[in-house]
This record gives C-alpha cells, sequence and structure tokens, in this order.
C-alpha cells in the first residue's frame, strides 16, 4: 500500500497527483498535520510527500530538515517549476530526493509509485543479506519454560474469543483471517508475524467502490474540472480527496447537496468494522501467542520492528535492543501508557536496552500485570 502526502495549496497540483497515484492519498496544508498523518503509516518505505516550495527558502528548508529527521527514510519531492540555483544545496542538504512540476504528467506520476516499490523491496534484499552480528542472544530456559506455559493456558482460554473473531473478519469481508508481515526480533532474526486481519483486501486498487463504504454517492463531474466549491476552500489542512477532484472537509459538511466520492486518510476505509474493533483492544495481536509458542518471541521483551526500522538501528548505540528477547509487551508499552503516550523514539530505544540488560523473572510478571490492568481499563496494548 503507498501512501501520497502533499504538503501545499495548490489545488491543479493536488488533483493531478490524486487523479494519477495509485494508492492513499491525503493534502495538507500544515506541516505538523501532516506529520501525524505519517505517524499512521505502518512503512514508511511506503510514503511519498510532496513539499510544495514557497519564496521562503530558508522555511523550506527548515521544514524539510524537520521531516528527514522525524522519518530518516522518507521520500520526499519538491514541487516547483525552478529552484533558483543558490538554492539548490540548501533544498539538498535538507533532505529532498527528487523534484516535479506544479503540472506533473500521468507518467511521472506512475514512475514515482513504481520507484517506491522497487526501493522497498530492494530494502528487503538488502536487509537480508548483510551479515549477522557474531553475538547471539539465547533465551534462558526459565523464560522459554515461561513463554511456553503461558501462551499455551492464554491460547486455551481464550480460544472462544479466536473463534468467534475469525468467524467475524470472515463473514465481513473476503480474505485471509490472518495477516502476515515480516518482522525483525532478537539477533537481527526475520520471522513471520501474526495478526488478525483488520483491512480489507485490495482497498487501495479500489478507491472507487469507497463511496459503498462512507455512505456517500457518486456524482458526475467532468474529470477536467474541479467542484465548485474548491473555489471557497479556506485555509483548511483537512481536504476530502476522490479520485479526480477534491473539496475541503468544511464544504462538504456546510453543504449537504453535494453527492461525491470521497477518500478520508484519517477515516481510513482500509479498515474493516470488524478491525476497528479488533484494534482497539488489541485482539488483532493475539495470534502472536503463536509467535510465542513457535519460539519466534516471548510474552515479555522488546517490541519485534517492521523492516525499515530495524534497518534504521544497527549502529553501536542501539544495537544492543536485539541482544534481548523480542516480545509482545515490554517496558515501553507500560511506560506510554503511564505517560500517555508521549514517548520519543529515544526514550524509547533506552527502555527496549534497559530491558535487554535487566530482565529478570520477577520483573516479567510485574510487566504482565501492569499490561493486563492498562488492557481491562481499555487502553492500547
Amino acid at each position: 500500500m503507498q501512501y501520497y502526502f502533499y504538503i501545499g495549496n495548490n489545488l491543479i497540483t493536488i488533483s493531478k497527483i490524486t487523479k494519477y497515484c495509485n494508492g492513499v492519498f491525503c493534502a495538507i496544508s500544515q506541516l505538523e498535520k501532516a506529520i501525524n498523518k505519517l505517524d499512521d503509516v505502518r512503512e514508511i518505505y511506503d510514503a511519498c510527500v510532496f513539499f510544495e516550495q514557497t519564496s521562503n527558502t530558508k522555511e523550506d528548508t527548515k521544514h524539510i530538515a524537520k521531516l528527514k529527521e522525524s522519518y530518516p527514510g522518507l521520500y520526499l519531492i519538491l514541487v516547483t517549476d525552478q529552484v533558483p540555483k543558490q538554492a539548490q544545496s540548501f533544498y539538498l542538504k535538507s533532505g529532498i530526493n527528487n523534484t516535479i512540476s506544479f503540472e506533473p504528467s500521468k507518467e511521472a506520476i506512475f514512475n514515482i509509485g513504481n520507484f517506491l516499490s522497487m526501493r522497498k523491496h530492494q530494502r528487503f534484499i538488502d536487509f537480508k543479506s548483510k551479515p549477522r552480528i557474531l553475538k547471539r542472544f539465547h533465551i534462558p530456559l526459565w523464560k522459554r519454560t515461561e513463554d511456553i506455559l503461558l501462551s499455551s493456558i492464554a491460547i486455551v482460554l481464550l480460544s472462544p474469543i479466536f473463534i468467534i473473531t475469525a468467524i467475524a473478519i470472515k463473514l465481513e469481508s473476503k480474505g485471509p483471517i490472518i495477516y502476515i508481515s515480516q518482522r525483525v526480533g532478537s539477533n537481527y532474526n526475520i520471522f513471520h508475524f501474526l495478526k488478525f486481519r483488520s483491512m480489507y483486501i485490495g482497498a487501495d486498487k479500489h478507491l472507487k467502490e469507497y463511496h459503498s463504504l462512507n455512505q456517500y454517492h457518486k456524482n458526475k463531474i467532468s474529470k477536467d474540472k474541479l467542484p465548485l466549491s474548491i473555489t471557497t476552500i479556506k485555509e483548511d489542512p483537512s481536504l476530502l480527496i476522490s479520485d479526480n477532484y477534491i473539496i475541503s472537509e468544511e464544504n462538504y459538511l456546510n453543504d449537504k447537496t453535494q453527492k461525491s466520492t470521497f477518500i478520508k486518510l484519517e477515516n481510513d476505509p482500509r479498515i474493516t468494522k470488524v478491525g476497528r474493533f479488533i484494534r482497539k483492544y488489541s485482539i488483532d495481536e493475539l495470534p502472536q501467542l503463536f509467535n510465542i509458542l513457535k519460539g519466534d518471541m516471548s510474552i515479555v521483551g522488546n517490541r519485534p520492528l517492521p523492516l525499515y526500522e530495524a534497518e534504521l538501528l544497527t549502529n553501536d548505540n542501539d544495537i544492543e535492543r536485539f541482544f534481548g528477547p523480542a516480545g509482545l509487551t515490554g517496558l515501553w508499552q507500560i511506560e506510554k501508557r503511564g505517560s500517555a503516550g508521549k514517548l520519543s523514539a529515544h526514550e524509547r530505544k533506552q527502555l527496549d536496552i534497559k530491558y535487554t540488560r535487566t530482565f529478570s523473572f520477577w520483573g516479567d510478571i510485574k510487566i504482565i500485570l501492569r499490561t493486563t490492568t492498562a488492557f481491562i481499563q481499555k487502553e492500547s496494548v
């Protein structure tokens, strides 16, 4: 699934990109809101940001550098007709990877999508081919025993929830019940990470069908024209994006007569109704009990990371987190709840390293109890 974010206000460019791109597109005028949306993207190598050039090069490069610092693997494209020669080096140093005109061609947008796909595939190949570390973590016997006993008991006790969830997923939409992704655990080992499927299969390839999910109605509008209400858009960072035209959310709510098909990222229509429920109560994570039983991970440990995140943690300061067990829950998860979710990436890594150095039987029991308490209180597990 590919994500395209546009930071700026040029409506003609926005309409062209959303018409040609094969994925989810979101136009946002404010940097901070764009960062909030990017936090929802699971694999940053699936994301591309179009940054609209302004007359203020200093401010532009400051914002671009902030994006690059927050998401090192992000593909950044400057939307510009011409970059002054004296400003070119500033944009490159800030993190711009490519440029595109304010009136991009269909071919140019397709090429970007193809490049994102190839880049992600190559990252996976490169990561698998990297030499593995000589030092290896071996799980202690007491911890492996703990994992087998607790995961076995949990699978038996929760089997009714497994069955009900599987039936609900199958009845609501076509596709496999279990979603499999690749994660990196102890010793940089890559394994198949199991979750209950919470999204429609191939939803990104059927953007025109989203209107049935959002209960909007299709209206016949020329592909070459934007709706009239687009001319009255205020400085609103949240735009509703269709296949071939756009409208501000505010204007849509004020104009109930508009019957157009819209795609809204913050209400991602790829997520099923069952998916929203199982995500809220962390039921989608339960299949990982089989990962634990198999030995891919433990009940308590450092969260297995997507490939793109693990790839960025290979220096001497970060590598130690992979010398401990990978886990379903851990220190940073319970600390995140205690801090209302406000933990920086650095703080998360430090907690992972702390657990690697100090984990113990009673420490694991305390983390499990705190995780269970938080779950009962309906917080994210």
